[in-house]
């Protein structure tokens, strides 16, 4: 399934929804249009574990696409928010993660050329999301190296510690898109959180692609394009 987070109005509260072909489907309308009860909200999706996708499975299923008056919009008709629009936690990253872009930062960052012996992990905080669409404050003030990455985006579904390596996806409720934004130029003098926490600076979405439909996320291409190039 393709989970989103999005307004039907302007003045409308954020709602959960699912992409089915061209439509949104309100996740909470079509569960009471259909006498049951489901969170109307991701982060609520995502605490129901593994029951609550089944039991949204099963009531798109009932509907076999044929769904109730005020239950879906035309996707072009709502605005698409990050699926998870204020995050509980810090989104971890790691940075280096592959032999390119290690090769890159030792040319444009003076770097070194190997491979990190550990993983480089950074954080930025809830307040860096933003939604597809949305726009990033370029304070030229403070940076004027403004970068940009795409990444993978892995949304952990359950509490995991210690985990196994054979083990790790089991605890990934789905996976989405977001760009690293960095201040390139303050990342420099080892201010990691400070180039990459900036209001603004994750965009992220627009849907959650559930874990079931991703079995292996190694073979994903992810590609980003700046100004239509």
């Amino acid at each position: 399934m393709k989970l989103v987070t999005y307004r039907a109005s302007v003045e409308a509260a954020a709602r959960l929804g699912v992409l089915v072909d061209n439509l949104v489907v309100d996740v909470g309308a079509l569960a009471t249009a259909q006498g049951t009860i489901l969170p109307d909200t991701m982060l609520g999706l995502i605490d129901a574990g593994r029951s609550g996708l089944d039991m949204l499975r099963d009531c798109l299923g009932r509907a076999a696409g044929r769904f109730p008056a005020g239950t879906a919009t035309a996707v072009d008709n709502v605005r698409l928010l990050a699926p998870i629009p204020r995050p509980r936690k810090n989104i971890f990253g790691i940075g280096l993660n592959y032999i390119e872009h290690v090769a890159e930062s030792a040319k444009s960052l003076d770097t070194s050329k190997d491979l990190p012996k550990q993983p480089v992990v950074f954080s930025k905080p809830p307040t860096t999301v933003i939604g597809p669409g949305d726009g990033i404050e370029h304070n030229k003030r403070m940076t004027q190296q403004l970068d940009w990455e795409v990444e993978l985006a892995v949304i952990i579904g359950t509490t995991a510690r210690r985990v196994r390596k054979e083990d790790a996806l089991s605890h990934v409720f789905g996976y989405s898109v977001m760009i690293d934004v960095s201040a390139r130029d303050n990342r420099r003098a080892g201010q990691w959180i400070f180039s990459k926490g900036q209001d603004t600076y994750a965009p992220f979405g627009p849907c959650i692609v559930t874990a079931d439909e991703i079995p292996d996320p190694q073979v994903l291409d992810l590609w980003l394009t700046l100004n239509g190039v």
